[in-house]
């Protein structure tokens, strides 16, 4: 026994990093596309004679899907082969890229970005399955998982950047394109990493698949049409209800059957269910604000889409670094303070925005971008960690489903609802926004301060 033992762990020491690099680069590109087509929005209304509402589903498209199906990916991850599972993912997100490139109207931009979406959602769980079995020491995986944040948060924070550059050389169809390399480099390394055995053998759950989907979708129709059509126009009520129901319904089943999709004893860990709304809490102010942004610098300011990629760059150039030391802090101290801190200081960075106002000069955006990067980057590693790190291996995939499901939904949410706020009068819709947002993160700070465990 002690013999397979050690095979196993030297297996894993060989293989960890081609394990590492794929799930990365998978990581890096799925982040990626969530933020990068933020900067091609107005270009998007222009050549494609995309309306705000047609907008905010190019973006909401991709983040639904990515949500409402992260829980089957990590069932599917833990049922039939993590490496197998991200493979399928990857290959559709790069098929789903190229249909994207060259598409001809927004319908089919936004079909094409449901199905991007799939694709994220089965790579993604998997990813983190692939990291926990290539790294089996706690120490070895707390900087592996600080290492795959970075590069994910990198590529979240880099989009808006690279979409200007790529809008300005090679037009908006190339944000989708570039995909297809790096897609291709994902497929080779995929082939060198280590393969997790196939889990649990637990049935795919259908009816909580469905319920999840149903009330997902009617939630962000509501809020994304409810600025559109308006909050009492029959349909806006009518999906808010079905999201309610829906969401209850989801619930009630996942308690009810034998093999559940989200064994709802999951959430009985404090650490759990903290981590779980943290990461609804900060992609929702973070998608949500660079959306806003986005649309603010070009269509108030009329900045051109490069000008407005570079006005995120101290974000960007932050990222990184904040979530290798979020890796570094969480290792030394525990998961409790860098998540809290970085909450906190994410927060600063929406309040200085609140405060300087609309007409803030470049230079006061410039440095409030600095504390958002930072504070969410120190905190996406110790958030992570510390909800893995409550579940048996068994359920690793979908234990990360379910917390990036969060994350997405988060995000989902916030565009819909910052995007609908801005409707008639963009200043204060944007004041509101960011008054909405840093209440989020401070919650968030409280709810860590309270439930997430100070130690690994």
């Amino acid at each position: 026994m002690t013999t397979e033992i050690a095979t196993d762990v030297s297996t894993a020491r060989s293989t960890g990093p081609w394990t590492l690099l794929a799930a990365a680069t998978g990581f890096l590109m799925i982040s990626l596309d969530a933020t990068i087509v933020n900067v091609a929005l107005p270009t998007l209304s222009r050549e494609l004679d995309a309306g705000l509402t047609q907008l905010q589903w190019v973006v909401d498209g991709y983040t639904l899907m990515f949500a409402g199906l992260l829980l089957t990916g990590g069932s599917l991850g833990d049922r039939l082969g993590a490496r197998r599972v991200f493979a399928c993912g990857l290959g559709l997100f790069v098929l789903a890229s190229l249909a994207c490139g060259l598409a001809v109207s927004p319908a089919m931009l936004i079909a094409a970005r449901f199905v991007q979406g799939v694709g994220a959602a089965a790579q993604l769980p998997a990813s983190l399955a692939m990291i926990r079995h290539g790294y089996p020491d706690q120490a070895g995986r707390t900087r592996a998982i600080a290492i795959w944040a970075a590069a994910g948060g990198a590529a979240v924070a880099a989009g808006p950047v690279l979409g200007g550059l790529l809008i300005a050389g090679l037009g908006w169809r190339s944000l989708f394109l570039v995909n297809l390399v790096i897609g291709a480099v994902g497929l080779l390394l995929t082939v060198r990493a280590d393969a997790p055995p196939a889990g649990t053998g637990r049935r795919l759950d259908l009816p909580g698949q469905l319920a999840v989907v149903l009330a997902l979708c009617a939630l962000t129709f509501g809020l994304i049409e409810g600025g559109a059509l308006g909050w009492s126009s029959g349909p806006v009520p009518a999906a808010l209800a079905v999201a309610v129901v829906c969401g209850g319904l989801f619930v009630w089943w996942e308690r009810r059957t034998a093999e559940p999709m989200l064994p709802m004893r999951l959430f009985a860990h404090p650490a759990f269910s903290s981590a779980s709304a943290v990461g609804f809490g900060m992609n929702f102010a973070y998608y949500g604000i660079v959306f806003l942004l986005s649309l603010f610098l070009q269509n108030e300011r009329g900045y051109s889409a490069l000008t407005t990629g570079l006005m995120f760059l101290p974000m960007t150039a932050t990222v990184t670094a904040a979530n290798l030391l979020g890796g570094r802090l969480t290792g030394r101290l525990g998961p409790k303070p860098p998540m809290v801190g970085g909450q906190l200081l994410f927060a600063v960075g929406l309040l200085g925005l609140l405060c300087a106002g609309h007409t803030a000069p470049n230079w006061v955006i410039w440095l409030s971008m600095l504390p958002i990067g930072v504070g969410g980057g120190v905190a996406v590693p110790a958030m992570t960690s510390a909800l893995l790190e409550t579940v048996e291996p068994a359920y690793a995939g979908v234990a990360s489903g379910e917390l990036n499901g969060a994350r997405q939904v988060g995000g989902a949410v916030g565009v819909a609802l910052f995007g609908t706020l801005i409707t008639g009068d963009f200043p204060s819709g944007l004041r509101l926004s960011l008054s909405i947002a840093s209440s989020v993160l401070v919650l968030g700070a409280l709810a860590a301060a309270r439930w997430a465990p100070r130690h690994g």
